[in-house]
């Protein structure tokens, strides 16, 4: 997924199309948006700060959306600039971006549902609940089965660390062909002792995707959309791969880091779970509020039990985000540095 496509979700090119905000978070919106600084500065330098529309210049970003939260509520929305320069689109803060591997802690949530229904045990072994294809056995899983705890956390010791995708028009791979390495990605194995380390892995989180597919009875997207996305009131979001030509004129295309479009506009993601999200800021924003209010104990939708119990036994004892962010931590430089505190900070909000 392009980096400049992902970086829209987060932060705000030339004119503003679509906004929403009260008056007192539109002058200190304004007031960040003229004085960005570098996100890792160094001790004793002094920087000078830029306005939003040099940064992205500099970026050569075509367009982005963006949402505020404070106090709980969502105070500023905004697209900017252009989703589809074939088209002329601009974007809007309805315009659907791919959400790359924010998708993995939104998913994660399928897997909590599911466990506070009874349905899986975060510790069990998940070969246990897989129908359709197995973890291969060898002497780090008979040692140590797989477990969904570990496959949520990237400590399951199982290969492939990202997905590039496929190009639109293309023959999409499913699941299984995916973790058999019949796709454009190697085989999906355990290669090292389950629990022992922390390493990235989106194979695991498409070993979870397929397991809530076989435990369910349903397509993964379609009881993510039942169960999370629409209670939420995450309407313009969708696990849908590839995206249903209904919602076409409302995604974003991607780009690469010269800014241009890429072919065929997008790319294709069976491994939903890991990569497939289709959302706006400001959906991002209502996960993000729900998990705080599951956190404090509130209930996140009346007609359901809270997921509190769940989130926080989940979260309270493991502690390999605090390992994983120490791990990559050295190397302020890597991407996966804010990839992987982003998704620790929702997890451990929950």
């Amino acid at each position: 997924m392009s980096k400049l496509l992902y970086c829209a979700l987060f932060c705000s090119s030339l004119l503003s199309q679509t906004s929403f905000a009260t008056d007192s978070a539109q002058h200190q919106v304004q007031q960040v948006a003229h004085n960005l600084l570098p996100k890792v500065q160094l001790e004793g330098q002094k920087y000078k700060p830029v306005d939003l529309q040099t940064r992205l210049q500099e970026t050569h970003l075509p367009g982005l959306s963006l949402a505020v939260i404070k106090d709980g509520k969502v105070v500023w929305a905004e697209g900017f600039g252009i989703a589809d320069k074939k088209q002329n689109r601009k974007v809007t803060t309805e315009t659907l971006f791919q959400a790359g591997s924010i998708s993995k802690p939104v998913a994660a949530l399928a897997v909590l549902k599911l466990a506070q229904d009874g349905k899986v045990d975060l510790d069990a072994d998940v070969n246990q609940y897989l129908t359709s294809w197995k973890v291969p056995t060898n002497e780090f899983t008979k040692a140590n089965p797989v477990t969904l705890r570990q496959l949520m956390t990237h400590t399951s010791g199982l290969t492939q660390h990202g997905f590039p995708g496929y190009v639109r028009g293309s023959k999409i791979p499913t699941d299984v062909e995916v973790l058999m390495g019949k796709g454009n990605t190697d085989l999906v194995t355990v290669d090292t002792l389950p629990g022992k380390a922390w390493r990235y892995s989106g194979g695991g989180y498409t070993v979870m995707e397929l397991l809530v597919a076989d435990v369910t009875k349903m397509p993964f997207e379609e009881y993510v959309q039942q169960t999370i996305l629409t209670p939420l009131g995450m309407h313009n979001s969708t696990y849908a791969q590839p995206l249903p030509k209904t919602l076409w004129s409302k995604a974003s295309a991607a780009f690469d880091d010269k800014g241009e479009q890429v072919e065929g506009d997008w790319h294709v993601y069976p491994e939903q779970a890991a990569a497939g999200l289709w959302t706006t800021p400001v959906d991002l924003a209502k996960y993000i509020m729900a998990v705080q209010q599951a956190y404090a104990g509130n209930t996140v939708d009346p007609s359901r039990q809270s997921w509190r119990s769940k989130c926080l036994k989940f979260i309270m004892t493991y502690g390999a985000w605090d390992q994983s962010l120490n791990s990559v931590s050295k190397d302020l430089s890597s991407p996966m540095v804010g990839k992987i505190k982003a998704l620790a900070t929702v997890l451990k909000h929950m």
